[in-house]
C-alpha cells in the first residue's frame, strides 16, 4: 500500500477496480494491435470555470441539456468521452474501458504519430486555466498513472497542449507537472 491508498488495478476487460464506473456510450475499437503508450493529461469544467455539477457526467454520456446552460448551447450535439474524470474532492470516474478508443484528444499529434485517440488514454481533471489543481486530484491521479502504467507500456505523459498545440491548452498554466512525472 502507498501513501496515496491502496494499489488498484486494470481489469482484464479495461476497467478499473477503485473507480467509480459510469459508461459513455462515446469511444469505439481502437485499431487492431494498438498499444497504448500514452498518457494524455486534460483540464475540464461545465459550465466553465465551475466546479462540482453533473455537466461533465452529462457531456460525456450524452445527457447535457442545452437550457440549463448558455454555454451548453455551444457544445450542443457534441460527442466526446476520456477515459477517466478525477473531480476536485479527489473522485475518480472511469466512462470508457482503457481496451476502447475514448474520444478525448480529438485531431492530434505526439512523437510524429497522427490520432492519438488511438493509443493513448484520456484522463480529465475537473479544472480551469485560471485555478491551480488540488492535492486530492494529485494523489488521485498518481495512484492512477502507478495502475495503468503497471497495466499498459505507457512511454509518455503529456497535456493536451502537448498533442494539439495552438488549439488547446490543458491543462493549463497551473498544473504542477512535478508532482505527477517523477
Amino acid at each position: 500500500m502507498s501513501e496515496a491508498g491502496p494499489t488498484w488495478a486494470v481489469a482484464a476487460d479495461g476497467w478499473l477496480d477503485g473507480a467509480r464506473l459510469t459508461s459513455s456510450p462515446n469511444h469505439d475499437a481502437r485499431p487492431a494491435g494498438t498499444v497504448i503508450s500514452l498518457l494524455v493529461i486534460h483540464a475540464i469544467s461545465l459550465p466553465p470555470d465551475e466546479f462540482g455539477g453533473p455537466g461533465v457526467e452529462q457531456l460525456f454520456t450524452n445527457q447535457l441539456d442545452p437550457a440549463q446552460h448558455l454555454y451548453y448551447r455551444e457544445i450542443e450535439g457534441l460527442r466526446v468521452s476520456a477515459h477517466f474524470f478525477i473531480r476536485r474532492s479527489g473522485e475518480l470516474i472511469q466512462f470508457v474501458s482503457c481496451d476502447r478508443r475514448a474520444w478525448h484528444a480529438g485531431a492530434s499529434r505526439w512523437c510524429g504519430r497522427e490520432r492519438c485517440n488511438d493509443f493513448s488514454l484520456g484522463i480529465e481533471l475537473e479544472g480551469c486555466d485560471e485555478l491551480p489543481f488540488e492535492s486530492a486530484q494529485y494523489k488521485t491521479l498518481t495512484r492512477l498513472i502507478v495502475a495503468l502504467r503497471h497495466h499498459y507500456p505507457i512511454q509518455d505523459i503529456v497535456g493536451h497542449s502537448d498533442i494539439a498545440p495552438g488549439r488547446k491548452t490543458d491543462p493549463g498554466p497551473h498544473f504542477d507537472w512535478s508532482r505527477v512525472i517523477r
